[in-house]
C-alpha cells in the first residue's frame, strides 16, 4: 500500500495534514536561514563530532542512543528542503546502515551490552519518527516494512519489559510512527500498541489535575516530572491520543497545560523556563534549546490536529524570538540555555541556574551537555515544513515565511508563492497559479494581535476576524495575487516583579548589548574554530529602565524598518528597530548575571534614546525592564 493513505474508521483525522517535503520550497530570508544552518553545526556534525561521526548507530564506538536520531531528525528535512545532493547522500548512508542492520526480529537500535531489558526505548521511539520523516522526503520503498517490523518488536518488548525512564515519560512520541503506519495499512494491532504505550507511559494528564510544580525548581533538585524538555514534548500527547480515543479532554488537554506553564514559568518569548527543570518567571533563569525545538514541534502537531489558530501564533512567537536567540548568527555555536535578560555569558561555579552548570549559557559546541548539539537541527527545517498544510478541501497557510508550494488539489497542479519579509514586515503577497481552473479554499491564519487585519483581492478590501483561520474560497485561474496585511502595533507587555517588555506583532524587542567574545577551552579536542567555545562579556551599559507612559504607549515607541539582508537574525543585520527613551537605574550583577530585578535605589537624571531590536537578533540583551 506504498504511497496510499487510508483514513480508517479507527482513527480520528487531523484538521490539517503536512505536505510532502518536496512540495515546499523555502524562499527569501527563510532560504538564507536554512543555508546558514547547513553551513554551520547542523551540516557538519557528522564530519567531526564523535557522537555522530563514530556513533554505534553506524558501527562505531561512540554514543549509540539518542544523538544520531536527534541529528537526523533535522538534518534530513534540511537536506531535502535545500535540495543539497551531498547532504542527501550523507543522510542516505546513515539511514541505509541503520536499515541494513535491523535484526531479524525487527529490533533496530544498537545493543552495546547485548541486554535489551536495560535499553531505554526512547531512542527507538525517536528513530521510528526519523524513519517516517525520511520516507516523507524520499518515498524510500523499504521504510514501511522496516517501521512495521520495528513496531512489532517494540510491542513484544514492552509486553515483557515495560516502559521506564525517558521512554516512559516520552511514550507519546511513539504514536507518530504508529499513526503513520496505521494510515497506510489499517492494521488493528497498531491501535492496540497505541493503547499499550498510553497505559505504560507516564500519565501527564493526571499530573496536571493537581500540578505540584507551580514554584521554581529547588536548586540542585532534578526530576523527570519537572523536566522542561519533557513538558515541551508532552504538550502534543493529548492530541495524538485523541486520534485514538476521540475524547474531548484529550483534544483540549494542552490548553490548560500551557496556561499553567505560562502563569508560573512563562517567558515573554512564548517559551517557559527550564534549566533543566521548571525555573519560574525570572528573566534570568534559562530555557534549554531542546525545549525550544520540541515546543515548536508540539505546536506543529497541535495546530495540525486541532486547526486552532492560536497554536500557530505561539509557534511563530517562539520561532522568531527564542529559536534564533539561542544560536550565534552563523549557527556554528549555540547555548544550552538562553536568558531573557542576558547581560553576560561566562563561567561561574555558583550559577543562577537551578540544575545546570555554570557553562550552560556559553556559546559553544556542547555547553553543559550534548543533547542540544544533536537536536539543534530540528526546529528551522520543521518550521519551514509547517508554513503550509493541506486541508480536506484546499490549503492552509499555518505560519508565515517566504516560500513556494507546488502541490495537486482536486487533480490540478497548483503553485502558491508567498512573497514577504514577515515577521519584519506586515505585508504578505500570495500568488496562486493553477495549471487550469480549480476551486478550493485557502485558509489564512489571522493572529490574535493583528487588529484591523485585511485581505486585498480583486480590487476589494476585506477586514477579517483575528484569532481564526479565515476561509478564502475562490475559483483560481491564471495567476491571481492577493495581499494579506497584518498591522503591527508596538505594545507594552506587563511581566512579573513590575517589569515590562516591548512587543510588535510576533516579535519581542530587546536592548542589544555590546559584545566581546573570548574563546575558551582551546585545549579540548573538537573545540577548534569555527566550532569552538566562547564567553561573551558586555561592552555597553545594560542597567536601564524605560521611560514610557502606560496610557500613551504607541506614541512613545517609534518603529523603524530596514531592508532584510542575508543574516537578519544578528545584531548587525536586524531589519527592524524601536526607538524609546530610557534612564539608567541601580541594577546589580549576581553570580555573573543581572539580578532578577533592579533595586531602584538610584535613577539617573539623564534620559537617553535607546534602540531596541528584535530579541532573536541579539546575543546579549535586556528584555524585561522597569518603567520610570
Amino acid at each position: 500500500m506504498n504511497g496510499v493513505y487510508i483514513m480508517n474508521s479507527g482513527l480520528y483525522p487531523s484538521v490539517f495534514r503536512p505536505l510532502q517535503v518536496k512540495e515546499i520550497k523555502p524562499e527569501g530570508w527563510l532560504l538564507n536561514q536554512l543555508k546558514i544552518q547547513a553551513a554551520g553545526l547542523s551540516g557538519n556534525l557528522d564530519k567531526f563530532w564523535p557522537d555522530i561521526k563514530d556513533s554505534q548507530w553506524i558501527g562505531g564506538k561512540a554514543e549509540g542512543w539518542e544523538r544520531v536520531p536527534y541529528w537526523l531528525d533535522g538534518f534530513i528535512p534540511l537536506a531535502w528542503l535545500l535540495n543539497d545532493e551531498d547532504m542527501k547522500d550523507r543522510a542516505r548512508r546513515y539511514i541505509s546502515y541503520i536499515i541494513e542492520h535491523q535484526a531479524a526480529d525487527g529490533w533496530i537500535c544498537p545493543e552495546s551490552n547485548g541486554n535489551r531489558q536495560t535499553y531505554d526505548v526512547w531512542a527507538l521511539l525517536l528513530i521510528l519518527k526519523v524513519l517516517v520523516l525520511y520516507h516523507d522526503a524520499t518515498r524510500d520503498s523499504r521504510i514501511e516494512e522496516v517501521v512495521r517490523k520495528a513496531l512489532l518488536a517494540l510491542e513484544r518488548h514492552i509486553d515483557m519489559s515495560t516502559l521506564f525512564n525517558w521512554g516512559q515519560t516520552r511514550w507519546y512520541e511513539g504514536l507518530i510512527s504508529v499513526w503513520w503506519l496505521y494510515e497506510r495499512t489499517g492494521e488493528e494491532w497498531l491501535l492496540d500498541l497505541a493503547g499499550k504505550l498510553n497505559c505504560q507511559g507516564f500519565d501527564w494528564f493526571s499530573l496536571f489535575k493537581r500540578w505540584p510544580y507551580k514554584k521554581p525548581n529547588a536548586r540542585g533538585h532534578w526530576s523527570q516530572m519537572s523536566h522542561a524538555v519533557n513538558y515541551a514534548m508532552m504538550l502534543k500527547a493529548g492530541v495524538l491520543l485523541w486520534r485514538l480515543t476521540g475524547a474531548q479532554d484529550h483534544l483540549d488537554a494542552a490548553e490548560g497545560m500551557v496556561n499553567l506553564l505560562d502563569e508560573y514559568h512563562g517567558m515573554v518569548t512564548g517559551v517557559f523556563t527550564g534549566d533543566e527543570c521548571l525555573a519560574g518567571t525570572s528573566p534570568v533563569q534559562g530555557t534549554e534549546l531542546c525545549a525550544v525545538g520540541e515546543y515548536m514541534y508540539s505546536l506543529e502537531q497541535l495546530v495540525a490536529v486541532t486547526g486552532r489558530a492560536h497554536w500557530g501564533d505561539r509557534l511563530e512567537k517562539i520561532a522568531y524570538n527564542a529559536l534564533p536567540a539561542t544560536f550565534s548568527p552563523d549557527m556554528w555555536t549555540h547555548q544550552y540555555v538562553q536568558q531573557v535578560n542576558q547581560v553576560e555569558c561566562s563561567r561561574h561555579e555558583n550559577p543562577i541556574f537551578t540544575t545546570n552548570s555554570g557553562e550552560s549559557h556559553l556559546f559553544g559546541l556542547e555547553p553543559n551537555y550534548g543533547c542540544c548539539t544533536a537536536n539543534l537541527s530540528q526546529p528551522w527545517p520543521k518550521f519551514a515544513l509547517s508554513t503550509f498544510m493541506r486541508s480536506t478541501d484546499g490549503l492552509a497557510a499555518v505560519v508565515y515565511a517566504p516560500c513556494t508550494v507546488n502541490t495537486v488539489i482536486k487533480g490540478i497542479k497548483v503553485s502558491v508563492t508567498l512573497e514577504t519579509d514577515y515577521p519584519f514586515s506586515d505585508t504578505l503577497i500570495f500568488k496562486v497559479k493553477p495549471e487550469s481552473q480549480v476551486e478550493f479554499p485557502m485558509y489564512l491564519r489571522i493572529p490574535e494581535w493583528a487588529q484591523n487585519a485585511a485581505i486585498e483581492i480583486d480590487g476589494n478590501r476585506l477586514t477579517v476576524k483575528t484569532g481564526y483561520f479565515h476561509k478564502l474560497n475562490k475559483k483560481w485561474e491564471g495567476e491571481i495575487s492577493f495581499t494579506l496585511r497584518l498591522p503591527m502595533k508596538p505594545m507594552l507587555v506587563s511581566r512579573p516583579e513590575n517589569l515590562y517588555a516591548v512587543t510588535c506583532g510576533p516579535l519581542v524587542y530587546s536592548i542589544p548589548i555590546g559584545e566581546r567574545w573570548v574563546q575558551i577551552n582551546k585545549n579540548i579536542p573538537g573545540r577548534e574554530f569555527p566550532h569552538c567555545d566562547y564567553e561573551i562579556y558586555p561592552t555597553t551599559p545594560w542597567n536601564y529602565a524605560l521611560c514610557i507612559d502606560k496610557a500613551n504607549v504607541e506614541s512613545m515607541l517609534k518603529l523603524e524598518s530596514y531592508p532584510v539582508g542575508d543574516c537578519p537574525f544578528s545584531p548587525e543585520g536586524a531589519p527592524a528597530a524601536i526607538r524609546v527613551k530610557g534612564r539608567k537605574v541601580d541594577w546589580i550583577m549576581e553570580n555573573k548575571s543581572a539580578a532578577p530585578s533592579p533595586r531602584m535605589d538610584w535613577i539617573s537624571d539623564d534620559t537617553e534614546e535607546l534602540l531596541l531590536i528584535p530579541y532573536g537578533c541579539t546575543n546579549l540583551r535586556m528584555t524585561e525592564m522597569p518603567l520610570v
